[in-house]
Parts: C-alpha cells; sequence; structure tokens
C-alpha cells in the first residue's frame, strides 16, 4: 500500500498543478466559444499534428535502438518505441524529468539489456537532443527577438544556461567515470522513490557494469559517424515535434505565417520552458505560449491554440504513454510470476 501511496502523490501533484494551470488560463475566457472554436477546428491539420507526435517518439527509440545494436545489445523497434514512451511518461510527471531515464534504464534491464549500454545510449540521445535545442534556439532567436518581452528573454536566457548545464553534465557523464558513477547512484535514488524492488542487491552488478560501461563509451568516442547520424536524426526529430505547433495554426484556420515561421517560435519556447524544474513545465510552458504567440493568433483564439496544442504535444501523449506504461506492466509482471521473479512494484 505504501508503494502505491508513493506513486500516487507524485500523480496528485501533477494533477494539481494541471488544474491550477488550466483554472488560471480559463477563469476569465469565455469557456462556451472555447469549445467552439475547438470543435471548428480542421481534423486533418490535427491529425498531421498527432502524427508529428508520434514521429517525434518513433525517431527518438530509433537513435535508441540503432546505438544499443553498435553497443551488440539485442532489441527490436517495438520495445525501443516502448522504451520512448515510458520515458516520456516518467518524465512528464516527475520534477525536471528526472524520473524518465531511470525508469528507462530499469526496463531495458528486465529485458536483459546492459545496464552500461542503456546508460550510454540514453546519455547520447539526451545530449544530442540538448545540442539541438540550444542551437536550434539561438539561431531561432535572432529571427524571433521581437515576439519576446522582457521578462521572456530572461527566462530564454536562464533557459538556454540551464539546458547548456545539463548538456556539460552529460558529456562528463559520458566521459568521466567518476560522474557517470554519480549518475548510476542517482537513478538508483529516483528507482527507490518509485519503490522498485531489490534495489540493493543489484548495486552490486550495476557497479560492474561500470567497467563495461567506459569500455562502450570509448567505442561510441571514436564513432563518430553514429554520433553525426544521432544528431541528424535528432534534428529531424525536433523539427517535427515544433511543426506541432504549425499544424495547430492551419487547424484553426489561419495560413499567414509559414512554417519555419512559427517552428523557430516554438523551438525558442522549448528552450526556455525546457529547463524549469516543474513536472512536464505545465504552467511554464502554457504561460509563455501565450506571451510569444499572443501576435501571432487573435487575443479570443489565444486559449484554444494553447490547449489544442499542448494537447497534442503533451497531454494526449501523457495519456497514451502512461496506458503504454501500465500495460507494460502487467505484461512483464506476469511473465516474472510465470518466471518465479518479482516485478516492479509502482
Amino acid at each position: 500500500m505504501k508503494k502505491r501511496k508513493s506513486y500516487l502523490k507524485n500523480f496528485i501533484f501533477f494533477a494539481l498543478l494541471i488544474f491550477l494551470t488550466f483554472y488560471i488560463m480559463l477563469k476569465d475566457q469565455d469557456l462556451l466559444g472555447i469549445f467552439n472554436i475547438l470543435k471548428s477546428a480542421q481534423i486533418k491539420f490535427v491529425l498531421i499534428g498527432i502524427g508529428c507526435m508520434f514521429i517525434y517518439l518513433a525517431l527518438e527509440s530509433f537513435n535508441l535502438g540503432r546505438t544499443l545494436k553498435n553497443l551488440n545489445e539485442k532489441t527490436t523497434p517495438i520495445k525501443n518505441l516502448k522504451y520512448s514512451f515510458i520515458g516520456f511518461f516518467f518524465s512528464s510527471i516527475t520534477p525536471a524529468a528526472s524520473g524518465g531515464q531511470p525508469m528507462q534504464v530499469y526496463y531495458m534491464h528486465r529485458d536483459n539489456i546492459s545496464v552500461a549500454n542503456s546508460t550510454l545510449a540514453l546519455l547520447i540521445n539526451l545530449s544530442s537532443m540538448q545540442i539541438v535545442t540550444i542551437s536550434f534556439a539561438l539561431i531561432s532567436v535572432i529571427f524571433n527577438y521581437q515576439y519576446l518581452t522582457p521578462v521572456l528573454i530572461v527566462c530564454f536566457i536562464i533557459g538556454l544556461m540551464l539546458n547548456f548545464s545539463a548538456l556539460m553534465l552529460l558529456l562528463i557523464g559520458i566521459c568521466s567515470k567518476k560522474m557517470s558513477r554519480g549518475l548510476l547512484n542517482f537513478a538508483l535514488k529516483v528507482l527507490r522513490f518509485f519503490r522498485v524492488k531489490n534495489i540493493e542487491e543489484k548495486r552490486e552488478k550495476f557497479e560492474e557494469e561500470l567497467e563495461k560501461y567506459h569500455q562502450s563509451a570509448i567505442y561510441i568516442r571514436n564513432n563518430k559517424i553514429l554520433i553525426l547520424r544521432t544528431l541528424f536524426v535528432t534534428l529531424i526529430q525536433f523539427t517535427f515535434y515544433y511543426s506541432i505547433t504549425y499544424w495547430v495554426y492551419r487547424a484553426l484556420g489561419f495560413n499567414q505565417y509559414k512554417i519555419m515561421q512559427i517552428i523557430t517560435m516554438q523551438s525558442v519556447l522549448f528552450a526556455t520552458v525546457s529547463g524549469i524544474p516543474s513536472p512536464g513545465a505545465v504552467g511554464v510552458s502554457e504561460g509563455a505560449f501565450m506571451e510569444i504567440f499572443k501576435k501571432v493568433y487573435p487575443k479570443n483564439m489565444i486559449s484554444s491554440a494553447v490547449l489544442l496544442s499542448r494537447g497534442i504535444n503533451f497531454y494526449l501523449y501523457v495519456f497514451i504513454s502512461g496506458i503504454v506504461t501500465i500495460i507494460n506492466h502487467f505484461v512483464r509482471k506476469k511473465i516474472y510470476k510465470d518466471e518465479g521473479e518479482e516485478g516492479i512494484i509502482i
């Protein structure tokens, strides 16, 4: 019972954040008018946006799978996609997205993937994402500075600094044995938070994996083509993700702004809020969206745009990834029971 309460408290906090965000955003709005605007949205563009979000997660799983394959790990595209959904879910409901990668490592370990190699693959993915986020935003802000208020400029600078700091930690984690040990200890603490069983028994095995990790890290650092391919796919991945905002713009009946204008504005928005230590950047993302895009949408349409955009690129996929995580939990639990092992209880 205590194990379930720990997970439930985290989810309740996340739900409370969502409730407060939408209460503040909608309390002075014409709710019927917003509903009518959303109802009139062109479904074909909504579906394109939903598809772009799926491609975003699929490309993440593609990068992950390719790195694992290069490290001689056996996995499948379906399993890689499952890891992406699980990571998205736990990142969304934990502060600073701190729960995503440790839970991915755990589930990959249960699928007989080396902790050392899964950790390294995830660090490479995260480093690539940070590089693309920072680079995309720095280029984009040149063309979109006029949409930033003084407060948003400060938030943008802070966001870039946080993302750059995270990138430095990730690169050190890939190259430094001491740092990677610290990251592993942090992952174990997160797994304890989610009440994963038998963590202490696994610690010694995880320690042994560190040596394998550093041998793999040397291989990756010497395989520059793999890194370049990962960066290229990540760039495409984030282009699809940022384009969701454009498809929402088209769904609501607008076409004045071109797709690259909206994509670059969204990249600035993402860099501004992605470093905020709030589960899923809930509240911050919605507020920043309304500020950055207030010149793009009429005043009576901006709330509808926020709801539809965040609904597609976040809330819908939190729901879907939650279902994937629950299904995987019960499927794996049955397998462990059949094999006489114990599964994860969260």
